[in-house]
């Protein structure tokens, strides 16, 4: 690092977020560790988020503009511009708590962690804090930290489930992002597979401050429920796979069982939502599970020590 370098560098991938893109760039700037540098790549946005990024004169702000072409392709760009000792990712709907860099700071020097996730807190398109536990994404994220807590090792825990909820929870040392490398070209799920990715990296440096919520999430009317919830679900499974396998032979039955038990759930998902968007074909959905379970455990017999 060079000696004018800043200590964090964070990377915004804004689309069209006229409306929150103001919010995200505060949450970065008046961070109570100023040492710092933030990229906006505005990726081919049609509304008026560049004007609002360029409305800030901070000397600490860089703004750029590209034709689109999607977010972790805007991402690895961020990537190699970034200048810092750190780097932080924060998608432009997402804010950040005032003091996140300070405690994660902090928390980085004591354990020396490569990679560090702190929970989340859901909030609205007005800011507006999912507090009742009953919600749908509340009840998905308790469960996938019940997990965490039950399994006591991180790695099963994310084959449960995404725990690290999103891209703007990410933060790493540089040597760690440059280790571990691009996002992939996954629409949905790069944060899922980066995540993975670097635990195989650095086993034993990828931490969770479970008790620190640092993050404001943005939860989108209808997000839930469409194309993106077939082709999420379909990533996921895929992602699992992979994972599961790259443990597999070199540690126990924990990460396959975890993994195991998440592809079963996504294929009851895949059959609700697919209920509710394509009634004509749910004859088949039922059948496909049981297939694959049959080769779920078929595949396991193989990988599994006796």
């Amino acid at each position: 690092m060079k000696p004018d370098s800043p200590l964090i560098s964070v990377i915004i991938p804004a689309y069209n977020h006229e409306k929150f893109i103001g919010e995200a760039v505060e949450s970065v700037l008046r961070q109570t560790i100023a040492d710092l540098e933030l990229i906006v790549i505005d990726d081919g946005s049609t509304d008026n988020t560049g004007k609002v990024v360029k409305s800030y004169s901070d000397r600490r702000l860089s703004y750029y503009h590209q034709e689109n072409q999607d977010a972790y392709n805007t991402i690895n760009r961020g990537l190699s511009m970034v200048r810092g000792k750190y780097v932080a990712i924060l998608n432009s709907d997402d804010v950040y708590t005032r003091d996140r860099f300070e405690k994660i700071v902090a928390y980085q020097k004591k354990t020396g962690a490569q990679c560090v996730i702190t929970d989340v807190i859901p909030i609205s398109d007005d800011g507006q804090i999912f507090q009742d536990p009953d919600f749908g994404w509340n009840r998905w994220h308790s469960g996938n930290r019940k997990c965490y807590f039950e399994s006591g090792d991180i790695y099963a825990a994310f084959l449960n489930g995404n725990f690290m909820v999103t891209t703007s929870n990410l933060f790493m040392t540089a040597e760690a992002a440059e280790k571990v490398g691009k996002f992939c070209s996954l629409r949905y799920l790069h944060d899922y597979d980066y995540i993975f990715r670097m635990m195989l990296a650095y086993p034993e440096s990828v931490h969770y401050m479970a008790d620190d919520k640092l993050l404001y999430y943005r939860i989108h009317p209808g997000n839930t429920l469409g194309e993106a919830a077939i082709i999420g679900r379909e990533q996921d499974q895929q992602l699992i796979r992979k994972y599961m396998a790259a443990k597999v032979g070199q540690q126990d039955r924990l990460y396959a069982e975890t993994g195991g038990q998440r592809l079963i759930d996504l294929g009851n998902e895949l059959h609700d939502v697919r209920s509710q968007l394509e009634p004509a074909v749910m004859p088949g959905v039922r059948p496909a599970l049981k297939t694959l379970i049959m080769s779920l455990r078929a595949w396991l017999a193989k990988k599994l020590p006796s």
